[in-house]
């Protein structure tokens, strides 16, 4: 990161530059699984499940310990850091392809993760938490 205004737009150049190499890529065939010493049984099939009657689940949701570190299912950049309603705390990561990898519900971030920053397998986002829509739910 470079300091300063002129320092800030060098880094959202350098950003996009970034993610505009990841479309030349093909997606990822595998990712990793985000949440280390789960079983099967901790991750559950809810794609496409019915929420309320105005909507299908987008996720797959995998429950762990609260505070359990989320790492990137994928190498590429923290697309978006931020807080909504029905996914809580939630960080996006773009990967190759341009595809980008949601993690939802998180009870807190990784200290000092932002937007544009290089992300791999090994990077922890965030912590397993049941903020959003998930409060109540399990972890």
């Amino acid at each position: 990161m470079v300091s300063g205004l002129g320092g800030a737009l060098y880094d959202k150049l350098a950003f996009y530059g970034n993610v505009a190499r990841l479309y030349t890529k093909e997606p990822d065939a595998r990712l990793a699984l985000p949440v280390q010493d789960v079983t099967k049984k901790q991750i559950a099939n809810t794609w496409h499940a019915p929420r309320g009657t105005d909507r299908l689940h987008e996720g797959q949701d995998i429950f762990a310990p609260k505070g359990t570190p989320v790492l990137s299912a994928t190498a590429g950049y923290v697309y978006t850091v931020g807080e909504n309603n029905l996914g809580g705390q939630t960080v996006s990561v773009i990967g190759a392809g341009g595809r980008v990898y949601y993690y939802a519900h998180l009870d807190s971030y990784a200290p000092g993760i932002q937007v544009g920053d290089p992300v791999t397998t090994r990077t922890v986002l965030g912590y397993v938490g049941t903020t959003g829509n998930a409060q109540g739910t399990p972890p």
